[in-house]
C-alpha cells in the first residue's frame, strides 16, 4: 500500500486541503487520505477476516453449548473436530 497523504480537514464544514492549511478562519485538524484502491483493499480483507472469525465462534459455540449424550462424547468430539479442521483448512496461510 502507498503511504497516506496528509491533508487538513476542517472541523465545522469539513472542508479538505492539502497539503498546506488555508489562511482563512475554519479550524483545521489534520487527518491522512489514502488512495481508494487501497482503502477498499483493506475493508475486503477485514470482511474476509470477519467472516472467518464468525465461523470460529460458531465451532467455538458448539463446543461451549453442546452437551453428549451419555457415551456419546466420543462422536460428538469427532464431529465437531472435523469441523474445526474443515474450517483451519479453509483458511489462508
Amino acid at each position: 500500500m502507498d503511504d497516506p497523504i496528509p491533508a487538513w480537514q476542517c472541523i465545522g464544514c469539513g472542508r479538505i486541503e492539502a497539503p498546506q492549511t488555508c489562511i482563512g478562519v475554519c479550524q483545521d485538524r489534520k487527518v491522512f487520505l489514502v488512495p481508494l484502491q487501497d482503502h477498499q483493499e483493506a475493508l475486503g480483507q477485514i470482511q474476509q477476516m470477519l467472516g472467518q472469525i464468525d465461523a470460529m465462534q460458531r465451532v467455538l459455540a458448539r463446543i461451549a453449548h453442546t452437551t453428549p449424550r451419555a457415551g456419546q462424547w466420543e462422536a460428538s468430539y469427532r464431529t465437531i473436530q472435523a469441523e474445526a479442521k474443515a474450517l483451519l483448512a479453509s483458511l489462508p496461510d
